[in-house]
């Protein structure tokens, strides 16, 4: 889901070796020869706005200027980081590829290997500008394919390394749940609330934090554009949480009543019958018409009706492939969000993180151990 982007993006996000091993990154850039086995390099772009792709095969998440990786199929990876000379020493500890440029020399690195077929990942990401760089400097126009779309089926299906990683994020979703439930039982208001969230996701080793919160019972979902004092109940918030590159996200709902409402139960039970359905090789256009009728008479909230399952990993846009004709997969990782819009008695989302397993779905613990 797309949420406000940061100015600066912070928090901790060096390469860890112990968390996602060089033999990983070897393994995914091994597949990615598959897609063109005359390819001999790869030119994988990403800015601190879009750069799954880039992380997937370097680790590293540019935090001001875009950044290249130019993968070679026989000769040594190197990666091009924007902001001069300055930024080398600084991008360094984010990549375990060893040969780390400044950005002005990449053109030249291109040019040089004109006759080499290439790939070309994240080229829709690329200004005007920066992507006539790479095409004049690549030359000849059937000297490049788009390699975006196999990458980012290569990425539906996550590694245990990965699967650890969401883990770790999903759990820091849980302390964030949980400081903003502190904070609203103790009276505090929206904008003291999802900020106490948000250092206990710091606290927690949170690379990036995202949220949105709704003032209109549940209608619509907000990001800060001032400060409200004003305290709320029930309050729907819109979490999502970073941890060694890979996000996890919740809708929780806080409240201080006794009982849950009718709306809330219709929701969860909802969720519940989508979440017993979905195995490996079921169309999601089942699962669309099975939450339909769960929630009848009411309406699927405007926030869950372009995609009731969100896949998770790299990205918070990744597709959602919950069109028709999809099909669940094992190994995925999704958010499963079940939204209700019920004019009289409101609106609510709730979720749920899961992997798909070879029988059903595992959901992830969202606890901190």
């Amino acid at each position: 889901m797309l949420t406000q982007h940061p100015t600066l993006l912070i928090g901790p996000s060096d390469w860890e070796p112990a968390r996602m091993p060089r033999e990983e990154f070897g393994r995914r850039i091994d597949a990615l020869w598959e897609r063109d086995p005359e390819a001999s390099r790869a030119i994988v772009f990403g800015s601190s706005r879009h750069h799954a792709e880039l992380a997937y095969f370097s680790n590293l998440i540019p935090k001001l200027e875009p950044a290249v990786a130019l993968l070679s199929r026989t000769g040594a990876h190197r990666l091009f980081v924007g902001g001069g000379v300055n930024m080398i020493g600084a991008a360094r500890p984010l990549t375990w590829i060893d040969e780390v440029l400044p950005m002005k020399d990449l053109a030249d690195a291109l040019a040089a290997g004109r006759a080499a077929r290439s790939l070309l990942v994240g080229a829709d990401s690329m200004t005007v500008g920066f992507r006539r760089t790479v095409t004049e400097a690549i030359g000849a126009s059937d000297a490049a394919t788009d390699a975006t779309a196999h990458v980012w089926s290569q990425m539906r299906r996550k590694s245990r390394y990965e699967l650890d990683a969401i883990d770790a994020a999903v759990k820091a979703t849980g302390a964030t749940r949980k400081a903003m439930r502190e904070a609203l039982i103790s009276a505090a208001g929206v904008t003291q609330a999802v900020l106490a969230g948000e250092r206990a996701a710091d606290m927690a080793g949170a690379q990036d934090v995202r949220t949105l919160f709704s003032l209109d019972g549940g209608r619509t979902l907000r990001p800060f554009f001032a400060s409200f004092k004003q305290a709320v109940d029930p309050l729907l918030a819109y979490l999502a949480v970073r941890r060694f590159n890979y996000w996890a996200e919740c809708f929780p709902l806080f409240t201080i009543r006794p009982e849950p409402s009718r709306l809330h139960e219709k929701a969860w039970d909802a969720l519940e019958a989508a979440a017993s359905a979905i195995k490996p090789g079921v169309a999601t256009q089942e699962i669309v018409q099975l939450i339909a009728a769960a929630i009848a008479p009411c309406q699927a909230h405007p926030v869950t009706a372009r995609a009731f399952a969100q896949r998770m990993g790299l990205g918070l846009d990744e597709p959602p492939y919950t069109d028709v004709g999809a099909t669940f997969e094992a190994g995925e990782v999704y958010s499963l969000r079940i939204g209700i819009a019920d004019e009289p008695r409101g609106s609510l989302i709730c979720s749920r993180m899961f992997i798909v397993a070879a029988d059903g779905i595992v959901a992830f613990d969202e606890e901190e151990p």
